[in-house]
């Protein structure tokens, strides 16, 4: 199918979209170092801008849109008109795109915290939206520990269905949990996950395996917890630390914080994959991604909702 993608950052859900066997044809994301990191390993189809600034008629039409509108603008003292709050510019870009491109179907990443927001009044408008612009709208909350993703990762997906297509597109089944009951497989690890990893100031070849120099405290607060090497790791940030800066979990070993190479493979970005920028930004493109890997399952559920379904 034919991708359109939007705020999307360094690629991370595009590129396992790709991995599935769709073909991404145009993607936008302001940040210029996310967009150099994107040309450089993805593509050249993505556009530099704010979106606000691209009308509909630029943008090409695909079979998906997909991407993670930004929600930190939702007014709770307007939440029965979010699209129409100046604040959620972003949200409403988005809406605006699949409104009037109609694309067969759309896929939204977003935080935990989108489900709480207004005591759930916030998300339940975002689905009255996206169904009066003429789709079946579903939503779900995942913890990507439970596709293999080796940290505990917890995001919202909805997933619209234009209305006159008659077959549902399936959410993902998990294949891990904690203690691997069943026939279901226990979460991977971080320390698994980065176990044949050498030490930064070795001698090896390995793109962006530079690391925070922030001094590890052990203390009971983010970004400053001991890291159980037997447990997925904690989730990957992108926020800053009040400072400016990205707040950069310990490795396992507790001895320093992780490289932006380690930070990546936790979210299962491909060894490869070279991430353009200075660190802090480097930081905050794979906290902002989404993990390759879920995405790819996301994406293949689509593989056979290609034919004429109208109803």
């Amino acid at each position: 199918m034919k991708v359109v993608s939007l705020f999307s950052g360094c690629g991370g859900l595009d590129l396992g979209f790709i991995q599935a066997g769709h073909e991404i044809i145009w993607a936008n994301d302001i940040d210029s170092d996310a967009v150099k990191t994107y040309r450089f390993n993805i593509g050249s189809h993505i556009i530099e801008g704010d979106l606000k600034d691209i009308p509909s008629s630029k943008i090409p039409y695909g079979d998906i849109v997909i991407g993670g509108f930004p929600c930190q603008g939702f007014s709770m003292a307007n939440k029965y008109r979010v699209i129409d709050d100046e604040r959620n510019s972003l949200y409403r870009e988005f809406y605006r795109v699949i409104r009037d491109k109609q694309p067969r179907y759309f896929v939204a990443e977003n935080v935990r915290g989108i489900l709480s927001l207004g005591k759930g009044e916030v998300i339940a408008q975002i689905v009255q939206d996206f169904e009066s612009a003429g789709y079946r709208v579903k939503y779900k909350l995942f913890n990507l520990a439970d596709y293999g993703v080796p940290q505990i990762r917890q995001r919202v997906i909805l997933l619209g269905v234009r209305s006159d297509i008659k077959e549902d597109v399936p959410f993902p089944v998990p294949e891990y949990s904690k203690t691997g009951e069943g026939n279901m497989k226990t979460w991977v690890t971080i320390g698994e996950a980065l176990k044949d990893i050498p030490e930064p100031t070795e001698d090896c070849n390995i793109y962006n395996h530079v690391y925070s120099e922030y001094k590890v405290t052990n203390r009971n607060f983010t970004g400053h917890r001991l890291t159980d090497p037997n447990k997925p790791s904690p989730t990957i940030l992108a926020r800053g630390n009040g400072g400016g800066g990205v707040v950069v979990i310990q490795h396992p070993n507790n001895h320093r914080r992780m490289s932006i190479r380690e930070t990546a493979i936790i979210q299962t970005f491909p060894m490869d994959f070279v991430f353009n920028g200075s660190k802090t930004s480097c930081y905050r493109q794979v906290g902002n991604a989404v993990p390759p890997l879920f995405a790819c399952l996301l994406a293949e559920n689509f593989n056979n909702e290609i034919g004429d379904e109208s109803k």
